[in-house]
């Protein structure tokens, strides 16, 4: 199957690939490179994040613990996973 790069660096996939893949809008595809050279994408799935420094982290510790509202249960797991990021 032939494709064309255009002028802005993109590609098209054709609609019969998209299908058999089941590639939507909004599809994130991961580009690797095997051993001989071949490009390769990968469907990968995007999970979003919440990242909090400690003085956030330390804010919502406060808030978790100030008994006045409940948080969405979104919120919650993420706050149970959070770490600060040192970046």
């Amino acid at each position: 199957m032939l494709i064309a790069i255009d002028k802005r660096g993109s590609i098209n996939l054709p609609t019969a690939v998209r299908k058999r893949f089941k590639l939507e809008k909004g599809t994130y595809l991961d580009l690797s490179f095997s051993k001989g050279g071949a490009i390769v994408l990968s469907p990968v799935e995007i999970y979003p994040t919440v990242r909090l420094n400690d003085k956030g982290i330390a804010k919502l510790q406060e808030a978790r613990h100030s008994g006045r509202r409940k948080l969405p249960e979104w919120i919650v797991k993420e706050m149970k996973s959070a770490d600060a990021d040192s970046k």
